[in-house]
């Protein structure tokens, strides 16, 4: 203890000046704390973060506060960073104008999320190259994850479903089917196929698991340029009758159509 204190800090002061101290807060916490340091004299913050476990910094605010007669406030609202909808106010809208075209809902039907096919990483690209955003001011893709979660959009492959009765939501469009189908059954002027395609296979000298009674040799691998061909088949349930068609190339949409019209031609009547 400084001889020059001007307040000799007893067990019983200091518990005093303890517990008068945690029950105070803000402006008026930090003022009693200078007016008890003024008190002790020279070396009196010393003595009090020594004896008392008050912080230098708070003393010294609140000795601020006795020179000038006036609380300074606590800026508790400007710590720590603001959400970056402060510094990007359209960010949010502009996520969901990309996600939105690629989203879909719960096939189920059992929930109101949406799934998106875009990664977090993919949607920042893209705010770059569609929404003009420049690279440093975007946020990391984590928080474009979190802003994704945020508005709905869940990233996850849609898994098969177990078959469900009834969906109410459907009834009215099997019904409709039902309708245009029984139509179509009454209607002689009305040709029912049915089309489908099947897994593509290579063709080549591959080993299948057959057996001959000679000495075939095929490839270990399956590497080999060999093409790849699709069939795709056309079925008149009414005839019993079959076509069918190999595709080399990529079967789209286009692919199936020419298809349909090739057939069509070499099956409609002169």
């Amino acid at each position: 203890m400084s001889p020059k204190s001007l307040i000799q800090l007893t067990d019983s002061l200091k518990s005093l000046y303890i517990k008068t101290a945690q029950k105070l807060s803000g402006s008026d916490r930090r003022q009693f704390m200078a007016e008890v340091v003024k008190g002790l004299g020279r070396g009196g913050a010393t003595i009090a973060e020594r004896e008392l476990g008050w912080n230098r910094r708070t003393i010294r605010k609140g000795m601020k506060e006795l020179e000038h007669g006036m609380s300074i406030a606590d800026s508790f609202r400007l710590r720590g960073s603001k959400p970056i909808e402060h510094k990007l106010p359209n960010l949010l809208e502009d996520i969901r104008s990309i996600v939105e075209p690629q989203s879909q809902t719960d096939p189920s039907f059992n929930s109101t999320r949406l799934y998106t096919r875009l990664s977090a990483t993919q949607v920042r690209s893209q705010l770059i190259e569609l929404k003009g955003y420049a690279d440093e001011e975007l946020p990391t893709a984590e928080i474009i994850r979190q802003r994704l979660n945020h508005l709905g959009y869940g990233l996850k492959r849609i898994a098969k479903t177990k078959p469900i009765k009834k969906i109410p939501q459907t009834e009215a469009i099997f019904k409709q089917v039902n309708e245009i189908n029984q139509l179509a059954d009454n209607d002689p002027e009305t040709l029912r196929i049915s089309m489908d395609a099947k897994a593509g296979i290579k063709v080549g000298e591959f080993d299948r698991g057959g057996k001959t009674r000679v000495n075939t040799v095929a490839y270990d691998h399956d590497f080999s340029e060999c093409p790849t061909l699709t069939p795709y088949g056309i079925f008149l349930p009414k005839l019993g009758e079959l076509s069918l068609f190999f595709v080399e190339s990529n079967l789209t949409a286009d692919c199936i159509v020419d298809i349909l019209e090739q057939w069509w031609i070499s099956v409609k009547e002169p």
